[in-house]
């Protein structure tokens, strides 16, 4: 056991999240010149993926489907602290930046991920196989919640633009985290097996075949560098975060594209265990860490934004344009055509990984 600890703890994603740490208390309110940038950048990457090692290490103990929801709660919290982190300091350009963040995550869960682990799931085994009761409770959910806080505020008439009163969003707000609770209380209690992964023959995977649980000792320690490592990505992305509004204008981009950025760094931990998990045949597990990051990002984030607004200046546009409502209902559309059905082949994942593309290339080209 002993030499099993030590062994452990000469791995290298034991020692990035506390590297990580050190140089945001070394790097914290500075000005840091390019090539400080450019390792913090590398070094905030390696977090990314240290953050993926021990969520998967806990995931693994726990089993499915809580280890889907504790890197989806843990991705959430990075992207809650960037967005709030952000508005702080952003000020009137920041004012929409919650909601392009939010969207661009359902953007990419839904049609990224989604796409992605369909697309890796049937190219080996010619067709994905996942339950759709399960899968298509949880796209259900996601929609509902996307449309109550992202839709509505264009058409409400209380206020003014693409916002919702104080009353109106501490509606959305309690809507939202309740659809959650009530999601992870089926997901995890009352309907668990919806969310299993199953093969191809429709074999239901319980547990990881070929590989020992990790330890009690082995799990808290990696909960613990999990803790870590989510703290330095969020504190090196909020150092990196001028250079990266810098490159956007630089870029010509629009300042929204800045909500893209956030959204493509803090869904890397997600799309990697999902590709891996579809590359097993765990498709469902893939949809579960998918749809999951997409319910927790709006269900957890506009919470915690109506919470940050008691104190932030100015108002809070949630209200998508006409673009980016085609975009949301398309992706509805296909999503539930895919879901229904319980099996999805490459044609599939290539339909929804082409709406990713459309809506990357029009929000860099709107």
């Amino acid at each position: 056991m002993a030499a099993k600890i030590r062994d452990y703890l000469a791995h290298w994603t034991v020692a990035v999240p506390i590297v990580a740490v050190a140089a945001l208390i070394l790097t914290w309110g500075r000005d840091l010149p390019p090539p400080a940038v450019v390792i913090v950048a590398l070094l905030l990457g390696a977090a990314v993926l240290a953050a993926v090692h021990h969520a998967e290490v806990v995931a693994h103990r726990v089993g499915e489907p809580f280890g889907s929801l504790v890197l989806a709660v843990a991705v959430t919290i990075i992207e809650v602290a960037l967005i709030v982190t952000l508005m702080i300091s952003g000020g009137e350009k920041a004012q929409s930046l919650a909601r392009d963040t939010v969207f661009a995550a359902v953007m990419i869960t839904c049609n990224g991920l989604l796409g992605l682990s369909l697309l890796v799931g049937a190219a080996r085994r010619h067709v994905a196989v996942f339950n759709s009761e399960g899968t298509g409770g949880a796209f259900a959910t996601v929609t509902t919640i996307a449309t109550l806080s992202l839709v509505l505020p264009n058409f409400t008439t209380s206020r003014p633009g693409p916002q919702f009163t104080p009353t109106q969003l501490a509606f959305a707000a309690v809507a939202s985290l309740a659809l959650y609770a009530l999601f992870v209380t089926v997901q995890t209690r009352r309907h668990r097996d919806y969310f299993m992964p199953i093969t191809t023959a429709g074999q239901v995977i319980d547990s990881e075949e070929h590989l020992e649980p990790p330890s009690n000792r082995t799990t808290y320690l990696s909960l613990g560098l999990l803790l870590l490592a989510l703290i330095g990505v969020v504190g090196l992305a909020k150092g990196v975060s001028p250079s990266i509004e810098s490159a956007v204008d630089g870029a010509g981009l629009p300042q929204s594209f800045v909500g893209v950025v956030i959204a493509l760094l803090v869904l890397a931990p997600e799309t990697i265990a999902a590709v891996r998990a579809a590359a097993r045949d765990r498709v469902q597990t893939s949809l579960n860490l998918a749809l999951g990051s997409a319910m927790a990002s709006i269900g957890l984030t506009i919470p915690a934004i109506a919470i940050a607004m008691i104190w932030l200046d100015g108002p809070l546009l949630l209200g998508l344009g006409g673009t980016q409502m085609v975009l949301l209902a398309l992706t509805v559309g296909v999503g539930t055509l895919t879901i229904v059905p319980g099996r999805a082949n490459v044609l599939q994942g290539g339909v929804h990984l082409a709406l990713l593309a459309a809506f990357l290339f029009l929000a860099a080209s709107p």
